[in-house]
């Protein structure tokens, strides 16, 4: 798979697990946060990674993921929440429930089994391809 490919799952797990924590208040989602600090080119244009990343939710909101206000340059986007459909999707339970909590209170699969936490986690983790299977199942629901 293309590198941009496995970054544009990477930085959208990110992004989704961000707004996903100040749900359902409306934040500024900053590129930085995601990807870090690159410095322009000598024409002051952001680097062709920090626009992929911008371009990235900017297509999750036309395809319904996410609604925001207003693009702040290629920096940052404003007032940016979780659509329904993307709240939902995050809410729910990875199936199968991962081995480790399938004996746990029903309350405690619930959170754990989360597509979010499972995301938090496999991104803590650094682990990839877990995030790029965890995303692909994000867009199959």
């Amino acid at each position: 798979m293309a590198l941009h490919i496995d970054d544009f799952y990477k930085d959208t797990a990110k992004g989704l697990l961000i707004l996903y924590q100040a749900f359902p208040k409306k934040s500024t989602l900053y590129m930085d946060d995601l990807i870090g600090y690159l410095e322009p080119d000598e024409l002051g244009l952001p680097s062709d990674r920090q626009q992929r990343c911008l371009s990235g939710f900017l297509w999750l909101a036309e395809e319904g993921y996410l609604r925001y206000q207003s693009v702040i340059r290629f920096e940052a986007l404003d007032q940016i929440e979780l659509s329904e459909k993307a709240f939902l999707r995050l809410s729910s339970t990875v199936d199968p429930v991962p081995d480790v909590i399938q004996s746990a209170p029903q309350s405690v699969r619930r959170v754990q089994g989360s597509l979010a936490n499972q995301l938090r986690e496999a991104l803590h983790a650094e682990h990839s391809e877990r995030v790029i299977e965890l995303m692909q199942l994000f867009f199959k629901r």
